[in-house]
């Protein structure tokens, strides 16, 4: 018995037809990119306190502080004494009042020429995230018109985090 080889034929490759697939591709990524929900992402850019910077320097004394507490927000100027007392609006705070306040402790600082970019937001443990991110967006900057146009005109973009002292711990200066 005698082996003999045989030659296979392999068969010649054909074209690959992918006009199906590309019509589908055409039609489905549309579809998914209109029906895709879109989120928007927003940074906040936070000063933290030197370290190592145990003495309080006059710039410490004469800074501007927000105190986030759960029934209001205090508007302190210079550190720890009250300038003015925001109460909540049945159950959010009243952050178009703050932004008035703001503004016009901007206005004031601005005619002493003490032009203020920073601000301390001091709150308390329990505050939850998006009131802290509501103050930061009302303590940033405010809606003017400006030339017929709505602009955003900056208050305080400069700011810190720390956490609120004891509510006992705060002298009024006048009436809040």
């Amino acid at each position: 018995m005698a082996l003999t080889a045989r030659k296979r034929k392999l068969p010649q490759g054909g074209e690959l037809d992918i006009t199906a697939f590309m019509n589908l591709m055409i039609v489905l990524v549309p579809v998914l990119l209109m029906s895709m929900v879109f989120s928007r992402i927003t940074v906040h850019d936070l000063t933290l306190p030197e370290a190592g910077s145990g003495e309080a320097g006059e710039r410490d004394l004469q800074r501007l502080e927000l105190v986030v507490r759960e029934a209001y927000i205090d508007i302190n100027f210079p550190a720890g004494v009250r300038l003015k007392r925001v109460d909540k609006l049945g159950e959010e705070h009243d952050f178009a009042q703050l932004s008035l306040v703001l503004q016009e402790v901007k206005r004031r600082l601005g005619e002493r020429d003490q032009n203020r970019r920073d601000i301390l937001i001091l709150a308390e443990p329990q505050t939850d995230y998006q009131t802290l991110i509501a103050v930061m967006d009302t303590v940033r900057s405010f809606d003017a018109v400006v030339a017929a146009s709505v602009v955003k005109a900056e208050l305080f973009p400069d700011i810190s985090l720390g956490d609120a002292p004891p509510a006992a711990a705060q002298r009024l200066r006048g009436p809040g």
